[in-house]
């Protein structure tokens, strides 16, 4: 069974940040490589149609494997649409943000990259387009499972909770945005696609 994972990283984030490099690690240490798994971390474009365009993309792609997308912060909203949209996805959402068009209405302006140190143009453009994307019930609900820890210092956990009540929901006390001990839940993520594609290859 091959497996393709498509990391998603958060707003002014990248390949490079903590839990994609976590995640890297995980892969490699796992050799999870010879098992069949392809790991992806794009780099997304901070235009939101730009960077639905280019996840679709790589998912049309890996056309024959099965794909389970990780999406952190506003990576988990993108998960959210892209799973609804793509029937044979899995999603794991890490602290997402599920409504960043009104977290971000509040940010417009320049910009700049954490990582990359890019600056650009927050728009009100930008903002229509993320809430075009808004997904309040998902279709098939046990595709989706939300990692969220209560200390997270961006966004306030409970608006998950509540958005997305149909979905596996694994809230932890403490934390932060960053969410902490990343590495200890990866092999539960696993755990959780192995289970949910099976059971959506045996429908």
């Amino acid at each position: 069974m091959s497996l393709t994972v498509i990391y998603l990283h958060g707003f002014n984030s990248s390949p490079k940040s903590s839990k994609a490099q976590q995640l890297c690690a995980y892969f490699d240490a796992q050799q999870l490589g010879e098992k069949g798994v392809e790991l992806l971390v794009p780099d997304i474009d901070h235009q939101p149609e730009v960077a639905i365009a280019q996840i679709s993309s790589l998912i049309e792609q890996a056309a024959g494997s099965n794909i389970l997308l990780i999406g952190s912060s506003l990576g988990g909203y993108y998960a959210v649409y892209l799973a609804q949209k793509y029937p044979h996805c899995v999603a794991v959402l890490v602290n997402p943000a599920v409504y960043p068009y009104r977290l971000l209405a509040q940010m417009l302006g320049e910009q700049q990259n954490l990582y990359s140190q890019q600056k650009y143009q927050l728009t009100t453009v930008h903002i229509d387009q993320l809430e075009a994307l808004d997904v309040t019930n998902p279709v098939d609900p046990a595709r989706f499972m939300m990692l969220s820890q209560m200390g997270d210092e961006t966004l306030d956990y409970k608006e998950a909770v509540l958005k997305l009540p149909q979905i596996e929901q694994r809230v932890s006390a403490g934390g932060n945005h960053s969410f902490e001990n990343f590495e200890a839940v990866i092999a539960q993520i696993f755990e959780f696609a192995d289970q949910q594609i099976f059971r959506i290859m045996n429908k």
